[in-house]
């Protein structure tokens, strides 16, 4: 119970943090949207993303191949 207790308290905690930090993460967000560089950040995080799926993938291929 306290362990489920703790983990209710520290995501009330985030989400205050998350709150107060909205007004520089919207001035951040507009200057790259303004600058058009946001669309470099989202091609990045996508193609690693990409990366990592394709990787799992290829990995539970291999591991299957061995557990036969």
């Amino acid at each position: 119970m306290k362990y489920l207790m703790g983990i209710v308290c520290c995501m009330l905690l985030s989400v205050f943090n998350y709150a107060q930090d909205t007004a520089v993460v919207k001035e951040a967000a507009t200057g790259l949207r303004a600058d058009g560089k946001i669309y470099v950040v989202v091609a990045v995080v996508v193609t690693l993303l990409l990366g990592l799926v394709i990787y799992l993938i290829s990995l539970d291929r291999k591991i299957s191949r061995l557990e036969k």
